[in-house]
């Protein structure tokens, strides 16, 4: 009879190797013919390079949730700021999810934001630097993400939308004054995928399609979105601190409505 101890060794170590891990090794990107499709229509005749070296793309290989998939932008090579970010999810409805532009406060880039998957696909990212475009990105599993109901009905969640939140993490050293920063927005981002869980009947597309962050005067990033962007959008970011006591956050959805919430750093403590 086996030694039940062996077993056991054997087992843990199977489920600790990279096959089981949430590795970034185990999801790459893979072929794919939809994005043979996209890419002239995403970049035109623009040559596009290798970004293993530029950009890193975190991403899991299996979402926990396929309406909220975190995904993680770093810069690789700190000589050359990352100053525009296209993600797309080639098998969404609509693959471009986020069209990101950054200001020289955000080099080096590390920024967070969260995402829907519709069905298993690949997640890429479209780094543009001084050097030109590259890409890196994963392969994520993941399907109904833009289908997924909306965690409130639509009069609740239409109630509060527009509010906002600004978390800070640490203060910013003298030598060194980078800060990390969280902003949340209460908003359904309806996808048009969705179904009100009392009619049945589809919910109108309605999603932040614009949103710019400010520090005093200084621009920090902006965020044109659509479809695939989570329900309430979440970013983290760190960024150099200029020493104004505000983060403006300016947004507008597909309604035509227009959110501005000045968002104060000291209330954070």
């Amino acid at each position: 009879m086996a030694n039940p101890a062996i077993i056991t060794a054997v087992v843990v170590a199977l489920f600790a190797s990279p096959a089981f891990a949430d590795d970034p090794i185990t999801n790459p990107l893979t072929e794919s013919a939809t994005w043979q499709d996209l890419r002239p229509d995403i970049l035109g005749d623009a040559p596009l390079a290798d970004g293993a070296a530029i950009i890193s793309v975190d991403a899991p290989y299996r979402a926990h949730d396929a309406a909220t998939v975190p995904v993680v932008l770093r810069q690789l090579d700190p000589s050359l700021p990352i100053k525009k970010a296209t993600v797309v999810i080639d098998e969404n409805p609509a693959p471009v999810a986020a069209v990101m532009e950054f200001s020289d406060a955000m080099a080096p880039l590390d920024f967070e934001l969260r995402v829907r998957v519709d069905q298993y696909s690949n997640l890429r990212v479209i780094a543009e630097t001084d050097q030109g475009l590259s890409m890196s990105g994963r392969y994520v599993k993941a399907s109904g993400g833009c289908s997924a109901p909306a965690t409130k009905d639509p009069e609740q969640a239409l109630a509060g939308i527009g509010k906002m939140k600004l978390r800070l993490f640490g203060e910013p050293a003298m030598s060194t004054p980078r800060r990390e920063a969280q902003i949340m927005i209460r908003h359904p981002n309806y996808s048009g995928l969705q179904r009100d869980q009392v009619t049945q009947l589809f919910i109108p597309a309605h999603f932040i399609d614009h949103m710019e962050v400010w520090q005093g005067e200084d621009l920090l990033f902006t965020v044109d979105g659509g479809i695939s962007i989570s329900e309430n959008p979440v970013f983290r970011f760190s960024y150099t601190d200029n020493g104004a006591e505000m983060l403006t956050v300016k947004a507008t959805d597909t309604d035509g409505n227009s959110f501005a919430h000045d968002l104060s750093k000291a209330a954070q403590g």
